[in-house]
């Protein structure tokens, strides 16, 4: 959302190899928020952990934008944009997910996470109209959602697998999917080459943080957090790593790659998360597990070495001023 797309300027693109980090910067800090946000939420309400995590992540991001001289002061509509954005990624899409795994499995939570990029592949054509990707590419995506469902098919079939709360909050991530897609999205959408990426994505953070707060203050006021040395721990992780590396990592992605591309980092996340489970807390690893990871790697390489067609520039409005600042 910051910074200008390949199709709407006419800067040098990225090198590859920053390409390839970024992904593996979001493949692999991402995979592991999976387990920081189990632990987070064990005896700390989820808006309040959200709240912590990101108002703490936002302001030092902010604090360092301005010590660097980066810019912080920023037009309201730009910041009416970040808001929007950030609220429906990290309030939309994280808070269902960090409520949802209190009573849902890991593994089936990553897997009901993998249908965004079907969402990213609707919501892209519609609103932003330039990315197309091939055939090739949505075969791939749906090869990645069958690698993620051979993942945790054994959690699916046991008789006890799913109860009524855990259904009604496997349905609840569905439209955390969608809020999820829906922000990534008009991130590209509203990007603009004017403003620093790393300051529109601490505004994003802290307006995240005032909204879990805000949520927090009215849902969750009877509750009482109890703040261990494992749950700080957890949330420490996840401001570092999830929010301050892994977020701007995607964020700068979504600028660079189209986003039904990015939204690979679906299908990785439930192998990274089951992989650390086994290496954390010990966890079996199977044949379904080894068969779904290496489905799942297929549909990566598939996703990411697939044409993207743009529209011709000649079809697009030319008088309809942009929506950016």
């Amino acid at each position: 959302m910051t910074a200008s797309s390949p199709s709407h300027s006419h800067s040098q693109p990225p090198s590859q190899w920053k390409i390839v980090l970024a992904f593996g910067l979001v493949y692999l800090f991402w995979g592991s928020t999976y387990l920081g946000i189990g632990i987070a939420v064990e005896q700390i309400p989820p808006a309040f952990m959200c709240a912590a995590r990101f108002t703490v992540a936002g302001l030092v991001m902010l604090t360092y934008c301005a010590a660097t001289g980066r810019p912080v002061l920023l037009a309201p509509r730009h910041l009416a944009h970040l808001a929007v954005v950030g609220i429906l990624l990290l309030m939309g899409g994280n808070l269902t997910l960090s409520y949802a795994e209190r009573v849902v499995p890991t593994g089936l939570a990553a897997l009901l996470v993998a249908v965004s990029p079907l969402w990213f592949l609707v919501l892209d054509s519609l609103l932003l109209g330039d990315h197309h990707i091939s055939r090739r590419g949505k075969i791939g995506l749906l090869i990645g959602i069958t690698g993620a469902a051979v993942l945790v098919w054994p959690a699916l079939i046991h008789p006890t697998a799913l109860g009524r709360r855990e259904l009604a909050w496997c349905l609840a991530l569905q439209g955390g999917s969608f809020s999820w897609a829906l922000g990534s999205v008009l991130s590209k959408k509203w990007q603009t080459a004017a403003v620093d990426p790393f300051s529109t994505t601490a505004w994003q953070v802290v307006f995240a943080g005032f909204a879990n707060l805000a949520f927090a203050l009215v849902v969750e006021r009877n509750s009482h957090p109890i703040w261990t040395a494992r749950g700080g721990g957890a949330i420490l992780y996840l401001v570092v790593c999830g929010s301050w590396i892994g977020y701007t990592a995607y964020i700068w992605l979504l600028q660079h790659v189209p986003t039904s591309k990015v939204s690979t980092y679906a299908y990785v996340n439930p192998v990274v998360a089951v992989f650390l489970g086994w290496l954390v807390l010990h966890e079996k690893i199977d044949r379904y597990i080894l068969m779904g990871s290496a489905i799942i790697i297929a549909s990566v390489i598939m996703v990411t070495s697939a044409k993207i067609h743009k529209r011709p520039t000649h079809e697009t409005i030319p008088t309809v001023e942009p929506a950016i600042d």
